[in-house]
């Protein structure tokens, strides 16, 4: 659930706003790459912290485990406000980088499909080779190597009745 910048405010001292600030619309697509992963990092950092911190108010508030540190302002709700902010913070860095790193695959894919079509544009139009000055001797054909079996028809009809005989004997045995 998104809150207003008012909130964002109340909840925050002046240098988490200051780093809330530069995650919202505008101003996070000045960032480059090496800033928002640094951005990202100090996020996670500042949401862990108020996890932490959650996580402690919620035990205290259950009686599981005694006061720690200064008194914190607010009740059980506000450190978990501001993890909540943190985190989305944290959710447009991440998407902020991914549609960065979806940008640069476009553009690597763009590169590759001119490349491509340059070269398949080029292999349409090879040069002619020159002839040279003395013709050769051109194709010339080549004579089969392989042997060229011509069976007269009555050696066939031969073999055939042999292969009626044989098998009419084969099936005249006694089994």
């Amino acid at each position: 659930m998104s809150m207003s910048a008012k909130r964002e405010r109340a909840l925050l001292n002046s240098d988490e706003i200051a780093v809330l600030r530069s995650t919202h619309h505008p101003d996070i697509y000045d960032l480059d790459r090496k800033e928002l992963s640094d951005l990202q990092t100090r996020l996670r950092n500042m949401r862990d912290k108020a996890r932490t911190l959650a996580h402690q108010k919620q035990r205290e508030a259950r009686g599981k485990s005694a006061p720690r540190g200064k008194s914190f302002p607010g009740g059980v709700e506000q450190p978990q406000r501001r993890k909540q902010l943190f985190a989305a913070a944290l959710k447009r860095v991440k998407k902020e980088l991914n549609r960065l790193n979806k940008l640069e695959a476009r553009m690597h894919h763009v590169d590759a499909a001119h490349k491509a079509l340059a070269q398949r544009r080029a292999s349409n139009f090879i040069p002619a080779i020159p002839a040279s000055r003395t013709s050769g001797a051109g194709m010339q054909p080549q004579e089969s190597v392989r042997r060229r079996r011509v069976l007269s028809r009555g050696k066939v009809g031969s073999v055939l009745k042999q292969n009626k005989v044989a098998q009419a004997a084969r099936d005249a045995r006694p089994q």
